[in-house]
């Protein structure tokens, strides 16, 4: 670990985090044992930036978190987020409640959940169109005075709006999806951080399994949320599986894993990012903790770039109702 800048405040901070949502939601079946033993080496080897949200697991994520964070709570830098409404008829599909009404039930929530007294970072979840910006954040800077919460951050925000939130209280972290496959932030969204002074905190930066070359599309179990999603069907395995295929033809040739080479690419994006894989396993929390020591040349870049042209039916990120949570004004 070493200092690094969240925002515009320098903290001890891992150069990679890890995202700890798929213990207890999204993918399969989860393993509390080896999800609570993963937490643990976590903290033995450095990986102390961890990121939940309430709505994992209806909660249950950040209660899985609490039973190894409440015993080392000065070792971790720890992320949670609010807004999502669970629906009890289809565990993907979610209401939005930004407000701050909800926002401050949310945080006592998770708070005790957690069984913390500080939240480090605070996201909103995503910009709810019903309500304005400035009394979302106003509201959440709120919970930084009552020292319930040190810093902000939003979650798939436009650069309007982090410009509007960052006009009423620092901003400290943007989190978006951002890999090899998914690159939309680069052409607004990451110079306006830059500008602005934002961390950019990268969620899925393997593309939801994609990069690893150990996903088989068509064996995906009916509860894995990646089936709701274009990316990860049946009519995108072809291109998505050659591509991978090859992707680890150039991580062979770095003699590093898939895996480590894509977390590589991103983390050669800015000085300004963390990305927060998540996993489960502590072998796949070593692996990706190693991305730290691949060095990409100008070569490796290209080589990269060609691979991703030649095989471009990737599928979109998001269905439908996913993405009109994405803010876009």
């Amino acid at each position: 670990m070493k200092y690094r800048k969240l925002g515009k405040t320098y903290i001890l901070l891992p150069s990679i985090g890890l995202g700890c949502m798929g213990m207890s939601h999204g993918y399969g079946e989860p393993n509390d044992e080896e999800s609570i033993a993963t937490l643990e080496k976590a903290i033995e080897i450095g990986v102390t930036f961890w990121d939940t949200a309430d709505i994992y697991g209806a909660g249950k994520n950040e209660e899985l978190i609490s039973k190894v964070l409440k015993q080392n709570r000065d070792k971790i830098f720890l992320a949670t987020k609010f807004g999502f409404i669970p629906n009890p008829e289809d565990k993907y599909a979610f209401g939005f409640d930004a407000s701050p009404k909800h926002m401050k039930k949310a945080l006592e929530d998770s708070l005790r959940r957690l069984k913390t007294d500080v939240i480090d970072l605070y996201y909103a979840h995503r910009i709810d169109p019903n309500v304005p910006v400035e009394e979302m954040v106003g509201a959440m800077a709120d919970l930084v005075k009552e020292g319930k919460v040190r810093y902000l951050g939003l979650s798939e925000a436009s650069a309007n709006s982090l410009r509007r939130a960052c006009a009423v209280h620092p901003i400290s972290a943007l989190q978006s999806e951002y890999s090899l496959l998914t690159r939309d932030v680069e052409k607004d969204i990451l110079p306006t951080c830059r500008e602005l002074g934002i961390t950019l905190v990268p969620f899925s930066p393997l593309a939801r399994g994609l990069m690893t070359n150990t996903l088989d599309l068509n064996q995906l179990k009916e509860d894995d949320f990646r089936k709701t999603l274009p990316r990860y069907q049946s009519n995108h395995a072809e291109n998505n599986t050659n591509l991978a295929l090859e992707f680890a033809g150039i991580a062979q040739q770095k003699s590093c894993t898939p895996s480590q080479l894509a977390l590589a690419w991103v983390l050669a994006q800015g000085e300004n990012i963390i990305p927060i894989p998540g996993t489960k396993h502590r072998k796949y929390l070593l692996e990706n903790k190693g991305a730290v020591d691949v060095e990409l040349n100008l070569d490796d870049l290209k080589k990269i770039d060609t691979v991703l042209k030649k095989h471009p039916d990737i599928g979109d990120r998001y269905n439908e109702n996913s993405n009109k949570l994405v803010d876009k004004n």
